[in-house]
């Protein structure tokens, strides 16, 4: 699962909303709970983006590894909500940084994964240039997940940015070479594209929504888009 750090901001102009992070708690522990495999990667953009630091003049490289520094102390604070709801999490760290998370190991990690863990992957790859939607594309591939789960704040791909056009229209399914055609924002190419060459299905739903997750994974209900890949 893909979160956004800017979800974290609820209704705050920064920082971190104490009653998102445990809406996100309760629902990640829900799917748990039924025996699905939780990973997470979750940006740090409610904190500090590197691309925004380089427009307003600070290198490039270096603001790329302070925004990996933002997505530890986001995935520092969703480990603390969930494991006091009793949810067991290893947080897994693409920089080494021993005293508050393990490293990044694959097999270590999919066998916390088999032990019914939740993994939170932390520091995008650990390289600059590269968006924390790629870490999350290239982690689910690696961990060979069955779906990448896009947590927003809007439910689903639409036409146009719904928050700016009441007469964007939403796609329930849409495929991979149909995103592209049309420009939408789903991920940046990087990430799109290691999901296209690996036929990995992305799903992308309001995670703000009470029992949405659960929904998405658990049932059949029509929850947000499905992006699906040309055979």
């Amino acid at each position: 699962m893909k979160l956004s750090g800017e979800s974290l901001l609820g209704e705050q102009g920064h920082g971190i909303d104490a009653d998102i992070l445990t809406l996100y708690a309760d629902e990640i522990k829900s799917v748990q709970a039924e025996g699905v495999e939780v990973s997470i990667v979750i940006g740090g953009g409610n904190i500090f983006r590197g691309v925004k630091g380089a427009t307003e003049g600070m290198d490039r490289v270096q603001g790329d590894y302070m925004g990996m520094l933002a997505t530890m102390i986001n995935s520092m604070a969703l480990q603390d909500a969930l494991e006091r709801k009793n949810v067991h999490t290893r947080l897994m760290s693409a920089i080494r940084m021993e005293e508050i998370a393990e490293p990044y190991i694959r097999r270590r990690a999919i066998r916390h994964l088999e032990k019914g863990r939740v993994v939170i992957f932390g520091a995008g790859t650990g390289n600059p240039y590269f968006t924390t939607d790629t870490a999350a594309s290239l982690r689910a591939i690696e961990i060979e997940a069955d779906v990448i789960l896009k947590g927003t704040r809007v439910d689903g791909i639409y036409d146009s940015d719904p928050e700016l056009n009441n007469d964007a229209v939403k796609f329930d399914t849409i495929s991979g070479d149909e995103v592209l055609e049309k420009r939408l924002n789903v991920m940046d190419l990087t990430a799109f594209t290691l999901c296209r060459d690996n036929r990995t299905p992305i799903i992308v739903f309001d995670m703000n929504v009470k029992d949405n997750l659960r929904k998405v994974v658990c049932s059949d209900a029509n929850i947000g888009t499905t992006v699906v890949w040309d055979q």
